[in-house]
């Protein structure tokens, strides 16, 4: 793996000491402009991480003795995709929801209609984040993948805020806060079962209903606790929720 690791950044250019973080060499880079996009390394990158990492599990199955043959290999792969099965059904339709926004402008006029209902409303400021945490954390309990639910806001609430003047990376940020602080009361997290599991270990009688209530406080806490951090690290301190991220953004008419 070290050398395989060792080979890819040097066939890129990622080990060059330059000023910019784009080095100006590697092989896999664009020939005519050297930089990243288009390059061969961002449209092969799944034939590469596919081969980064099938070779070196190859390797640890023979030395282990799980892979015999190439029915081995094969299998493994196939348990592998099984766990994706779920996800792979999430998207299929998360993409058609989102294609068809798309085709339809419908999400465009919701977050016309939806930024006018704000201005109207005078909540085209901070506390536009306040109902909009509210309604994440609520989502959550009936759409527990994280992906599959921003696919599904995403093409209104983004845009409809950004047209009250705030930045998508704020935007999701606050979306976090919504999203993460229910996920241990709703049944519709993948893990819940596991966590459900667990708790049984220490009390046998324990049932759904009792360990929702058990964390309903400790998830009310996380979102009163991460929306004040929120609104203290965004418009109390003014500080960047990523690298070169604006915190407002302007229309332009």
């Amino acid at each position: 793996i070290a050398i395989m690791t060792i080979g890819l950044l040097y066939l890129t250019g990622f080990s060059a000491p330059t000023e910019s973080s784009l080095p100006f060499y590697g092989a896999l880079r664009h020939p005519e402009t050297g930089a990243l996009a288009k390059s061969a390394l961002l449209r092969g990158i799944v034939a590469l991480i596919f081969v980064f990492f099938l070779i070196p599990g190859m390797v640890y199955g023979w030395v282990t003795g799980t892979m015999k043959n190439s029915d081995d290999v094969v299998d493994g792969m196939t348990k592998t995709m099984a766990t994706l099965a779920m996800y792979i059904v999430l998207v299929f339709f998360a993409a058609q929801f989102v294609e068809y926004f798309k085709w339809t402008n419908l999400g465009t006029l919701l977050a016309v209609v939806g930024a006018n209902g704000i201005k109207a409303l005078n909540l085209d400021n901070a506390w536009v984040f306040i109902p909009f945490i509210i309604v994440c954390f609520m989502s959550n309990l009936l759409m527990g993948s994280a992906s599959a639910k921003w696919a599904v806001t995403a093409p209104i609430f983004v845009p409809m805020l950004m047209l009250v003047g705030f930045s998508p990376e704020v935007i999701q940020c606050a979306y976090r806060i919504g999203d993460s602080a229910s996920n241990v009361i709703t049944p519709m997290m993948s893990y819940f079962g596991i966590i459900y599991a667990y708790a049984c270990r220490y009390d046998k009688n324990m049932g759904i209903g009792t360990l929702i209530s058990l964390m309903l406080p400790y998830s009310i806490v996380f979102m009163l606790g991460w929306t004040v951090f929120f609104y203290i690290w965004v418009f109390v301190l003014g500080i960047p929720v990523g690298p070169g991220a604006p915190l407002y953004f302007e229309a332009v008419n």
